[in-house]
């Protein structure tokens, strides 16, 4: 269904080996540089469902304090969460969503849409509409055509065909 045969066999090789492959003219490969791990992304998650301070992310993801402040770094570097002071004594500071970081819900609701779909199985967390009480079902569509993704083909351009 998809066509990628336009691309040149190392299109996608080229700085992929690189911690940070923001020079990749693939905003796909740009992307998972930022937030490709999973580490980043449940701490994108957490921000979404509210938790804002480091011991909060840690208590819910059981991670290694040298791994979250490395994630937090990089995602407050790149642009996804902020860093604001909270108390002065002792210093303290929280991590807030940028508007980046909004941006990223609608990324998670899909990949949990494709792990509902493919990796479900016994108890499942779900997702709901906190106005109408019902359950969101996430699914991507091209704002031009209206077309699900994924029901036609397409094409990849690279910028040097542009």
């Amino acid at each position: 269904m998809n066509n990628t045969g336009n691309l040149p066999e190392s299109h996608y090789q080229n700085s992929m080996d690189n911690e940070n492959s923001c020079d990749n003219p693939c905003p796909i490969a740009r992307s998972l540089a930022v937030a490709g791990d999973s580490w980043s992304i449940l701490i994108l998650r957490d921000a979404h469902a509210g938790l804002t301070r480091f011991d909060q992310f840690r208590k819910s993801l059981g991670i290694a304090p040298t791994m979250l402040t490395r994630r937090l770094a990089t995602l407050t570097e790149e642009g996804l969460l902020e860093k604001r002071r909270y108390s002065e004594h002792p210093p303290r500071e929280e991590y807030l969503l940028t508007a980046a970081g909004r941006d990223f819900l609608p990324i998670l609701f899909m990949i949990g849409a494709w792990g509902h779909q493919y990796r479900g199985g016994g108890k499942l967390t779900r997702f709901y509409d906190a106005e109408t009480g019902t359950e969101i079902k996430a699914v991507a569509v091209d704002e031009v055509t209206g077309a699900k993704i994924g029901t036609r083909p397409m094409r990849i351009v690279t910028p040097d065909e542009s």
